[in-house]
């Protein structure tokens, strides 16, 4: 699931906002670029494909789930199914309160929801650049196991119910734009492609700018007089 600073309850407190794409320290966006290219993305199959159970609880499992957390934390997301890197696993991940430790859980099997719903906004590490609004039932149970294979039960309610729907109908082959009218999937799919062309078009000038950069650099350097040359005084000028 996407970034806390595109996902905010109605009705429930804010979620400590992180910082727009635009400020964030170039390392921290290094950093979320790099692992939004391992996530998959709207069109490709996999995301369609129903997850299988895991059956063996072993070294590769729990790396597996470390790998998704910290491929999570880089993305800065809030959640992460295993379909959403290729692996049809019945295993995700999430955090949705920064002061939680990481959680994952590995066949959830949904046992009880409420009656009670909220719409909410919602993104997706997979579905870049939209935001939909999502009904969905305010409190969950949800029966699974952990990475070591060890019975737990979680009972969530508000934006931890949320994500870790989201994260379950990933695991199904559902993903959140199935849960909107017609008319909004097409407009969310319309503002992707927007958004897209524009990210590409920004892309296109900050490279062009590198390389104006450069090339003043390099011009600079050729100019530049050599250790020992006298260098006029400029207020003399």
């Amino acid at each position: 699931m996407a970034e806390t600073d595109e996902l905010v309850e109605e009705g429930e407190g804010e979620e400590e906002d992180a910082p727009p794409v635009a400020e964030l320290d170039p390392e921290v966006r290094a950093r979320r670029d790099a692992a939004l290219s391992r996530v998959r993305k709207l069109g490709d199959p996999v995301l369609r494909a129903r997850a299988l159970p895991v059956d063996r609880f072993d070294e590769a499992l729990w790396s597996e789930v470390q790998r998704m957390g910290e491929l999570m934390e880089d993305a800065l997301g809030i959640g992460l199914a295993a379909t959403q890197i290729g692996v049809l696993h019945r295993v995700l991940v999430y955090r949705a309160d920064p002061e939680d430790p990481l959680t994952a859980l590995v066949n959830p099997v949904l046992e009880w929801s409420s009656e009670e719903t909220e719409t909410a906004s919602e993104g997706c590490l997979s579905i870049p650049f939209v935001h939909v609004d999502v009904e969905r039932p305010a409190e969950v149970r949800v029966r699974a196991l952990d990475a070591q294979g060890k019975e737990m039960e979680v009972q969530a309610s508000g934006l931890t119910a949320r994500v870790i729907q989201h994260e379950m109908d990933h695991l199904d082959g559902v993903l959140m734009i199935d849960r909107i009218p017609r008319e909004e999937r097409k407009e969310a799919m319309r503002a992707m492609r927007e958004a897209q062309r524009a990210g590409s078009e920004i892309d296109s000038a900050s490279d062009r700018v590198a390389q104006d950069a450069g090339d003043a650099a390099s011009d600079a350097d050729k100019t530049a007089p050599a250790a020992g040359e006298a260098v006029p005084d400029a207020s003399l000028a």
